[in-house]
Protein backbone atom coordinates (compact mmCIF):
# COMPACT_ATOMS: atom_id res chain seq x y z
CA UNK A 1 0.00 0.00 0.00
CA UNK A 2 1.39 3.32 -0.91
CA UNK A 3 1.31 6.08 1.23
CA UNK A 4 -1.35 8.34 -0.81
CA UNK A 5 -3.39 5.57 -0.34
CA UNK A 6 -2.31 5.62 3.57
CA UNK A 7 -2.73 8.91 4.31
CA UNK A 8 -5.93 8.85 2.57
CA UNK A 9 -7.34 6.56 5.14
CA UNK A 10 -5.76 7.75 7.76
CA UNK A 11 -7.75 11.56 7.12
CA UNK A 12 -11.60 9.16 6.71
CA UNK A 13 -10.94 7.54 9.30
CA UNK A 14 -10.00 10.54 11.57
CA UNK A 15 -12.98 12.26 10.38
CA UNK A 16 -15.17 9.30 11.64
CA UNK A 17 -13.46 9.70 14.96
CA UNK A 18 -14.12 13.12 14.97
CA UNK A 19 -17.66 13.20 13.73
CA UNK A 20 -18.40 10.32 17.30
CA UNK A 21 -16.77 12.61 19.56
CA UNK A 22 -19.04 15.24 18.29
CA UNK A 23 -21.93 12.81 18.70
CA UNK A 24 -21.12 11.62 21.71
CA UNK A 25 -20.54 15.53 23.39
CA UNK A 26 -24.16 16.43 21.30
CA UNK A 27 -25.77 13.45 22.22
CA UNK A 28 -26.42 11.69 18.54
CA UNK A 29 -23.52 9.99 17.02
CA UNK A 30 -25.71 9.03 14.24
CA UNK A 31 -26.04 12.49 13.04
CA UNK A 32 -23.21 13.02 13.08
CA UNK A 33 -21.71 10.49 11.00
CA UNK A 34 -24.40 11.04 8.51
CA UNK A 35 -23.13 14.79 8.33
CA UNK A 36 -19.95 13.52 8.00
CA UNK A 37 -20.15 11.10 5.29
CA UNK A 38 -21.94 13.58 3.12
CA UNK A 39 -19.38 16.14 3.72
CA UNK A 40 -16.67 13.52 3.06
CA UNK A 41 -18.81 12.25 -0.25
CA UNK A 42 -19.42 16.05 -1.17
CA UNK A 43 -15.75 16.79 -1.34
CA UNK A 44 -14.57 13.53 -3.46
CA UNK A 45 -17.64 14.63 -5.59
CA UNK A 46 -15.68 18.55 -6.31
CA UNK A 47 -12.16 16.88 -6.92
CA UNK A 48 -13.96 14.64 -9.30
CA UNK A 49 -15.81 17.28 -11.23
CA UNK A 50 -12.36 19.95 -11.49
CA UNK A 51 -10.33 16.15 -12.06
CA UNK A 52 -12.95 15.06 -15.06
CA UNK A 53 -12.80 19.19 -16.41
CA UNK A 54 -9.20 19.02 -16.60
CA UNK A 55 -9.38 15.35 -18.52
CA UNK A 56 -11.59 16.94 -20.67
CA UNK A 57 -9.75 20.30 -21.76
CA UNK A 58 -6.38 18.31 -22.24
CA UNK A 59 -3.83 21.07 -22.81
CA UNK A 60 -5.59 23.88 -22.24
CA UNK A 61 -5.44 24.05 -18.49
CA UNK A 62 -3.02 23.27 -16.09
CA UNK A 63 -3.01 19.91 -13.82
CA UNK A 64 -5.39 20.60 -10.92
CA UNK A 65 -3.48 20.55 -7.58
CA UNK A 66 -5.42 17.69 -5.88
CA UNK A 67 -5.27 15.99 -2.99
CA UNK A 68 -3.79 12.19 -1.93
CA UNK A 69 -5.27 9.78 -3.71
CA UNK A 70 -6.41 11.96 -6.73
CA UNK A 71 -2.91 13.76 -6.84
CA UNK A 72 -0.86 10.68 -7.24
CA UNK A 73 -3.36 9.90 -10.25
CA UNK A 74 -3.02 13.30 -11.90
CA UNK A 75 0.97 12.70 -11.77
CA UNK A 76 0.34 9.33 -12.97
CA UNK A 77 -1.72 10.82 -15.98
CA UNK A 78 0.91 13.50 -16.66
CA UNK A 79 3.85 10.80 -16.95
CA UNK A 80 1.54 8.60 -19.46
CA UNK A 81 1.07 11.80 -21.51
CA UNK A 82 4.85 12.32 -22.16
CA UNK A 83 5.36 8.89 -23.04
CA UNK A 84 2.78 9.33 -25.22
CA UNK A 85 3.80 12.02 -26.39
CA UNK A 86 7.41 11.21 -26.75
CA UNK A 87 6.40 7.58 -28.80
CA UNK A 88 4.23 9.67 -31.05
CA UNK A 89 7.29 11.94 -31.24
CA UNK A 90 9.46 9.01 -32.31
CA UNK A 91 6.53 7.28 -34.97
CA UNK A 92 6.34 10.69 -36.64
CA UNK A 93 10.25 10.60 -36.82
CA UNK A 94 10.08 6.93 -38.11
CA UNK A 95 7.43 8.33 -40.99
CA UNK A 96 9.28 10.89 -41.97
CA UNK A 97 12.33 8.71 -42.45
CA UNK A 98 10.22 5.80 -44.41
CA UNK A 99 8.28 8.56 -46.29
CA UNK A 100 11.57 10.42 -47.49
CA UNK A 101 14.06 6.63 -48.25
CA UNK A 102 10.21 5.09 -49.84
CA UNK A 103 10.28 8.31 -52.61
CA UNK A 104 13.92 7.99 -52.97
CA UNK A 105 13.74 4.34 -54.31
CA UNK A 106 13.67 3.87 -57.94
CA UNK A 107 11.05 0.96 -57.66
CA UNK A 108 7.17 1.87 -57.00
CA UNK A 109 5.66 0.24 -53.88
CA UNK A 110 1.93 0.14 -53.31
CA UNK A 111 0.00 -1.38 -49.75
CA UNK A 112 -2.76 -3.08 -51.16
CA UNK A 113 -5.55 -4.75 -48.53
CA UNK A 114 -7.75 -7.68 -48.95
CA UNK A 115 -10.08 -6.02 -51.74
CA UNK A 116 -7.08 -4.78 -53.27
CA UNK A 117 -7.56 -0.99 -52.32
CA UNK A 118 -4.87 1.27 -52.17
CA UNK A 119 -4.12 2.30 -49.29
CA UNK A 120 -0.37 4.35 -49.43
CA UNK A 121 2.11 4.13 -52.34
CA UNK A 122 5.77 6.24 -52.97
CA UNK A 123 6.01 9.02 -55.48
CA UNK A 124 7.36 6.68 -57.93
CA UNK A 125 3.92 3.80 -58.00
CA UNK A 126 2.50 7.25 -58.43
CA UNK A 127 4.61 8.31 -61.53
CA UNK A 128 4.32 4.86 -63.15
CA UNK A 129 1.10 3.62 -61.97
CA UNK A 130 -0.36 7.28 -62.96
CA UNK A 131 -1.98 7.48 -59.18
CA UNK A 132 -2.55 10.56 -57.02
CA UNK A 133 -1.66 11.21 -53.64
CA UNK A 134 -5.13 12.69 -52.47
CA UNK A 135 -7.85 11.16 -54.56
CA UNK A 136 -6.43 7.84 -55.34
CA UNK A 137 -6.48 6.09 -52.28
CA UNK A 138 -9.18 4.41 -50.95
CA UNK A 139 -9.82 3.27 -54.63
CA UNK A 140 -8.96 -0.54 -56.07
CA UNK A 141 -5.67 -0.71 -58.26
CA UNK A 142 -7.30 -2.62 -61.26
CA UNK A 143 -8.91 0.97 -61.61
CA UNK A 144 -5.90 2.33 -62.82
CA UNK A 145 -4.54 -0.80 -64.51
CA UNK A 146 -7.12 -1.66 -67.27
CA UNK A 147 -5.14 -5.25 -68.42
CA UNK A 148 -6.94 -8.70 -68.16
CA UNK A 149 -3.72 -10.36 -67.02
CA UNK A 150 -3.04 -7.58 -64.24
CA UNK A 151 -6.54 -8.29 -63.07
CA UNK A 152 -5.65 -12.15 -63.11
CA UNK A 153 -2.39 -11.14 -61.35
CA UNK A 154 -3.64 -9.17 -58.51
CA UNK A 155 -6.78 -11.26 -57.79
CA UNK A 156 -4.93 -15.03 -57.51
CA UNK A 157 -1.67 -13.53 -55.65
CA UNK A 158 -0.04 -16.47 -56.38
CA UNK A 159 3.46 -16.60 -53.77
CA UNK A 160 6.54 -15.20 -55.72
CA UNK A 161 4.52 -14.83 -59.10
CA UNK A 162 5.67 -12.19 -61.36
CA UNK A 163 4.34 -10.19 -64.14
CA UNK A 164 5.67 -8.42 -67.12
CA UNK A 165 3.66 -5.54 -68.38
CA UNK A 166 3.53 -3.07 -70.99
CA UNK A 167 3.51 0.35 -69.01
CA UNK A 168 -0.04 1.61 -68.86
CA UNK A 169 0.85 5.40 -68.89
CA UNK A 170 4.38 5.46 -70.41
CA UNK A 171 4.31 4.02 -73.74
CA UNK A 172 7.58 2.22 -75.03
CA UNK A 173 7.99 1.40 -71.41
CA UNK A 174 7.76 -2.43 -69.45
CA UNK A 175 7.17 -2.94 -65.57
CA UNK A 176 7.99 -6.23 -63.62
CA UNK A 177 5.21 -6.75 -61.02
CA UNK A 178 5.35 -8.76 -57.82
CA UNK A 179 2.63 -9.11 -54.77
CA UNK A 180 4.69 -9.85 -51.39
CA UNK A 181 2.67 -10.34 -48.29
CA UNK A 182 2.50 -7.18 -45.92
CA UNK A 183 1.26 -6.35 -42.65
CA UNK A 184 -2.20 -7.99 -41.24
CA UNK A 185 -4.11 -8.94 -44.57
CA UNK A 186 -2.31 -6.50 -46.63
CA UNK A 187 0.06 -6.66 -49.63
CA UNK A 188 2.86 -4.82 -51.13
CA UNK A 189 2.67 -4.25 -55.01
CA UNK A 190 6.09 -3.76 -56.47
CA UNK A 191 6.65 -2.06 -59.94
CA UNK A 192 10.16 -2.25 -61.30
CA UNK A 193 11.08 -0.59 -64.87
CA UNK A 194 12.26 -3.30 -66.72
CA UNK A 195 12.12 -1.48 -70.11
CA UNK A 196 16.48 -1.53 -70.76
CA UNK A 197 16.36 -5.25 -69.63
CA UNK A 198 13.30 -6.02 -72.22
CA UNK A 199 15.20 -3.83 -75.04
CA UNK A 200 18.21 -5.71 -74.30
CA UNK A 201 16.84 -9.08 -74.69
CA UNK A 202 14.51 -7.71 -77.93
CA UNK A 203 17.99 -7.30 -79.40
CA UNK A 204 19.50 -10.54 -78.40
CA UNK A 205 16.68 -12.40 -79.58
CA UNK A 206 16.57 -10.60 -83.20
CA UNK A 207 20.21 -10.86 -83.14
CA UNK A 208 20.00 -15.01 -83.05
CA UNK A 209 16.69 -14.68 -85.25
CA UNK A 210 18.97 -12.81 -88.11
CA UNK A 211 22.02 -14.64 -87.97
CA UNK A 212 20.09 -18.29 -88.06
CA UNK A 213 18.13 -16.98 -91.28
CA UNK A 214 21.71 -16.02 -92.84
CA UNK A 215 23.13 -19.79 -91.44
CA UNK A 216 20.72 -21.74 -93.36
CA UNK A 217 21.87 -20.32 -97.08
CA UNK A 218 25.51 -21.33 -96.71
CA UNK A 219 25.13 -23.99 -94.88
CA UNK A 220 22.64 -25.21 -97.50
CA UNK A 221 24.81 -24.83 -100.16
CA UNK A 222 27.62 -26.31 -98.75
CA UNK A 223 25.69 -29.47 -98.14
CA UNK A 224 24.62 -29.50 -101.45
CA UNK A 225 28.14 -29.60 -102.64
CA UNK A 226 29.58 -31.76 -100.29
CA UNK A 227 27.01 -34.67 -101.24
CA UNK A 228 27.76 -33.89 -104.87
CA UNK A 229 31.64 -34.44 -103.86
CA UNK A 230 30.72 -37.69 -102.10
CA UNK A 231 28.42 -38.85 -105.11
CA UNK A 232 31.23 -38.00 -107.34
CA UNK A 233 33.22 -41.45 -108.70
CA UNK A 234 36.24 -39.43 -110.34
CA UNK A 235 37.28 -37.57 -106.75
CA UNK A 236 40.10 -39.27 -105.09
CA UNK A 237 39.06 -42.03 -102.62
CA UNK A 238 41.10 -40.49 -99.57
CA UNK A 239 38.56 -37.73 -99.72
CA UNK A 240 35.87 -40.05 -98.02
CA UNK A 241 36.48 -39.72 -94.76
CA UNK A 242 37.14 -35.47 -94.94
CA UNK A 243 33.74 -35.37 -96.94
CA UNK A 244 31.84 -37.32 -94.24
CA UNK A 245 33.28 -35.54 -91.35
CA UNK A 246 32.32 -32.19 -92.98
CA UNK A 247 29.25 -33.68 -94.00
CA UNK A 248 28.32 -34.64 -90.84
CA UNK A 249 29.58 -31.49 -88.97
CA UNK A 250 27.14 -28.90 -91.71
CA UNK A 251 24.14 -31.34 -90.60
CA UNK A 252 25.35 -30.91 -87.08
CA UNK A 253 25.43 -26.95 -87.87
CA UNK A 254 21.62 -27.04 -89.76
CA UNK A 255 19.98 -28.98 -86.83
CA UNK A 256 21.44 -26.00 -84.32
CA UNK A 257 20.40 -23.46 -86.46
CA UNK A 258 16.89 -24.60 -87.09
CA UNK A 259 16.66 -25.50 -82.87
CA UNK A 260 17.62 -21.87 -82.83
CA UNK A 261 15.04 -20.41 -85.07
CA UNK A 262 12.33 -22.80 -83.52
CA UNK A 263 13.52 -20.96 -80.30
CA UNK A 264 13.09 -17.74 -81.67
CA UNK A 265 9.78 -17.91 -83.10
CA UNK A 266 8.68 -19.61 -79.25
CA UNK A 267 10.25 -16.41 -77.78
CA UNK A 268 8.95 -13.56 -80.14
CA UNK A 269 5.42 -15.45 -79.88
CA UNK A 270 6.16 -15.37 -75.70
CA UNK A 271 2.88 -12.49 -75.20
CA UNK A 272 0.62 -13.56 -77.70
CA UNK A 273 -2.46 -15.03 -77.24
CA UNK A 274 -2.33 -18.90 -78.48
CA UNK A 275 -4.41 -20.63 -81.18
CA UNK A 276 -5.33 -23.72 -78.95
CA UNK A 277 -6.94 -26.36 -81.15
CA UNK A 278 -7.47 -30.37 -79.90
CA UNK A 279 -5.02 -32.26 -79.41
CA UNK A 280 -5.17 -35.74 -79.91
CA UNK A 281 -1.76 -36.60 -78.03
CA UNK A 282 -2.56 -40.24 -77.81
CA UNK A 283 -2.61 -40.11 -81.93
CA UNK A 284 0.60 -37.40 -81.77
CA UNK A 285 2.79 -40.18 -79.61
CA UNK A 286 2.16 -43.34 -81.63
CA UNK A 287 3.45 -40.66 -84.88
CA UNK A 288 6.46 -39.80 -82.74
CA UNK A 289 7.04 -43.22 -81.97
CA UNK A 290 6.66 -44.98 -85.13
CA UNK A 291 8.88 -42.39 -87.02
CA UNK A 292 11.41 -42.59 -83.97
CA UNK A 293 11.26 -46.44 -84.39
CA UNK A 294 12.30 -46.42 -88.13
CA UNK A 295 14.76 -44.01 -87.26
CA UNK A 296 18.46 -44.93 -87.94
CA UNK A 297 20.88 -46.07 -85.50
CA UNK A 298 18.22 -46.84 -82.68
CA UNK A 299 19.97 -49.52 -80.25
CA UNK A 300 17.03 -49.35 -77.90
CA UNK A 301 13.27 -51.03 -77.63
CA UNK A 302 11.11 -48.15 -77.53
CA UNK A 303 7.52 -48.49 -76.35
CA UNK A 304 3.87 -46.61 -75.89
CA UNK A 305 1.53 -46.92 -73.09
CA UNK A 306 -1.17 -45.09 -73.02
CA UNK A 307 -3.03 -44.90 -69.56
CA UNK A 308 -5.38 -42.69 -71.04
CA UNK A 309 -7.30 -41.40 -75.05
CA UNK A 310 -7.59 -37.42 -73.04
CA UNK A 311 -6.68 -34.41 -75.72
CA UNK A 312 -5.16 -31.79 -75.13
CA UNK A 313 -5.93 -28.05 -75.49
CA UNK A 314 -2.99 -26.64 -76.97
CA UNK A 315 -0.52 -26.13 -79.85
CA UNK A 316 -0.20 -29.49 -82.11
CA UNK A 317 3.16 -28.43 -83.90
CA UNK A 318 5.40 -27.07 -80.76
CA UNK A 319 3.44 -30.20 -78.44
CA UNK A 320 4.93 -32.25 -80.87
CA UNK A 321 8.66 -30.38 -81.24
CA UNK A 322 8.55 -30.57 -77.74
CA UNK A 323 7.57 -34.96 -76.94
CA UNK A 324 9.68 -35.22 -80.22
CA UNK A 325 12.59 -33.68 -78.30
CA UNK A 326 12.09 -35.57 -74.67
CA UNK A 327 11.79 -38.96 -77.11
CA UNK A 328 15.36 -38.34 -79.09
CA UNK A 329 17.35 -37.17 -75.82
CA UNK A 330 16.38 -40.42 -74.27
CA UNK A 331 17.10 -42.82 -77.44
CA UNK A 332 20.06 -40.84 -77.73
CA UNK A 333 21.43 -41.72 -74.09
CA UNK A 334 20.54 -44.62 -73.56
CA UNK A 335 22.77 -47.50 -74.68
CA UNK A 336 21.71 -50.70 -77.07
CA UNK A 337 19.80 -52.76 -75.32
CA UNK A 338 18.17 -50.36 -72.96
CA UNK A 339 14.31 -49.41 -72.84
CA UNK A 340 12.51 -45.85 -73.36
CA UNK A 341 9.15 -45.67 -72.37
CA UNK A 342 6.54 -43.64 -73.68
CA UNK A 343 3.64 -42.75 -71.09
CA UNK A 344 -0.09 -41.08 -70.99
CA UNK A 345 -1.83 -40.23 -67.85
CA UNK A 346 -4.97 -38.14 -67.15
CA UNK A 347 -6.48 -37.79 -63.97
CA UNK A 348 -8.81 -35.12 -62.15
CA UNK A 349 -5.84 -32.43 -61.59
CA UNK A 350 -4.59 -32.97 -65.02
CA UNK A 351 -2.68 -34.68 -67.52
CA UNK A 352 1.46 -36.02 -67.62
CA UNK A 353 3.43 -36.84 -70.42
CA UNK A 354 6.83 -38.54 -69.30
CA UNK A 355 9.60 -40.69 -71.38
CA UNK A 356 11.65 -43.25 -68.98
CA UNK A 357 14.85 -44.37 -69.68
CA UNK A 358 17.74 -46.39 -69.05
CA UNK A 359 20.26 -44.60 -69.68
CA UNK A 360 23.28 -43.13 -68.43
CA UNK A 361 21.23 -40.48 -66.14
CA UNK A 362 22.13 -37.16 -64.26
CA UNK A 363 23.82 -36.22 -61.76
CA UNK A 364 21.01 -34.10 -59.31
CA UNK A 365 23.32 -31.59 -59.16
CA UNK A 366 23.10 -31.35 -63.16
CA UNK A 367 19.27 -31.12 -63.06
CA UNK A 368 17.92 -27.73 -62.21
CA UNK A 369 20.65 -26.49 -65.76
CA UNK A 370 19.78 -28.85 -67.59
CA UNK A 371 17.08 -26.66 -69.73
CA UNK A 372 19.50 -24.02 -70.38
CA UNK A 373 20.28 -23.48 -73.91
CA UNK A 374 23.37 -25.34 -74.98
CA UNK A 375 24.29 -27.10 -71.66
CA UNK A 376 25.21 -30.47 -71.21
CA UNK A 377 26.35 -32.61 -68.56
CA UNK A 378 29.06 -34.36 -70.92
CA UNK A 379 30.37 -31.90 -73.87
CA UNK A 380 32.00 -34.64 -75.36
CA UNK A 381 29.38 -37.38 -74.84
CA UNK A 382 26.32 -34.88 -76.20
CA UNK A 383 28.94 -34.15 -79.23
CA UNK A 384 29.04 -38.01 -79.89
CA UNK A 385 25.60 -38.47 -79.72
CA UNK A 386 24.68 -35.25 -82.35
CA UNK A 387 22.98 -33.31 -79.71
CA UNK A 388 23.13 -29.57 -80.01
CA UNK A 389 22.36 -28.47 -76.02
CA UNK A 390 19.13 -26.84 -77.23
CA UNK A 391 15.55 -29.45 -77.10
CA UNK A 392 15.59 -29.09 -73.63
CA UNK A 393 15.17 -25.58 -73.47
CA UNK A 394 12.55 -26.05 -76.30
CA UNK A 395 10.52 -28.14 -74.04
CA UNK A 396 10.39 -25.89 -71.34
CA UNK A 397 9.78 -22.92 -73.56
CA UNK A 398 6.33 -24.94 -75.13
CA UNK A 399 5.86 -26.44 -71.84
CA UNK A 400 5.79 -22.83 -70.00
CA UNK A 401 3.21 -21.66 -73.09
CA UNK A 402 0.70 -24.17 -72.55
CA UNK A 403 0.90 -23.62 -68.81
CA UNK A 404 2.47 -26.74 -68.13
CA UNK A 405 5.97 -27.75 -65.77
CA UNK A 406 8.65 -30.37 -66.64
CA UNK A 407 9.79 -32.19 -63.93
CA UNK A 408 13.11 -34.42 -63.73
CA UNK A 409 14.02 -37.55 -62.28
CA UNK A 410 17.33 -39.33 -62.31
CA UNK A 411 19.58 -41.81 -61.13
CA UNK A 412 23.45 -41.76 -62.92
CA UNK A 413 23.74 -45.26 -64.10
CA UNK A 414 19.76 -46.39 -63.66
CA UNK A 415 18.08 -43.72 -66.19
CA UNK A 416 15.89 -40.98 -66.31
CA UNK A 417 11.83 -40.04 -66.33
CA UNK A 418 11.11 -36.37 -68.06
CA UNK A 419 7.72 -35.25 -67.13
CA UNK A 420 5.31 -32.68 -68.59
CA UNK A 421 2.37 -31.95 -66.27
CA UNK A 422 -0.14 -30.16 -67.60
CA UNK A 423 -3.02 -27.99 -65.95
CA UNK A 424 -6.41 -29.68 -65.59
CA UNK A 425 -8.16 -26.67 -68.06
CA UNK A 426 -6.03 -28.31 -70.71
CA UNK A 427 -7.35 -31.11 -70.50
CA UNK A 428 -10.06 -32.77 -73.13
CA UNK A 429 -11.98 -35.74 -73.07
CA UNK A 430 -11.71 -38.08 -75.56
Amino acid sequence: MDKATIRSLTRFFTLLAVAVAVGLLQGDVELYLLLALCGYLLWHLWILYRFEAWIKAGAKIDAPDLPAVWGELVSYIIRLKQRSRERKRRYKSLIKEFRKSSAALPDGAVVLNDKNTILWFNKAAGSMLGLKKASDRGQQIMNFVRRPEFVDFVEQARPGGRLTLAAPHQPGHHYSMELVPYGSQQRLLLVKDITREVRVESMRRDFVANASHELRSPLTVLTGYLDAMANDQSLDKEWGKPLKEMATQAERMTAIVDEMLVLSRLEAEENNALEMVDVDVPALLEAIRAEASAGPGIGSDLKLELASYAHLLGVEADLRSAFNNLVENAIKYTPAGGRVVMRWEADADGARMSVSDTGVGVEAGDIPRLTERFYRVDKGRGRDQGGVGLGLAIVKHVLQRHGAELEIQSQPGEGSTFSCRFPADRVLSS
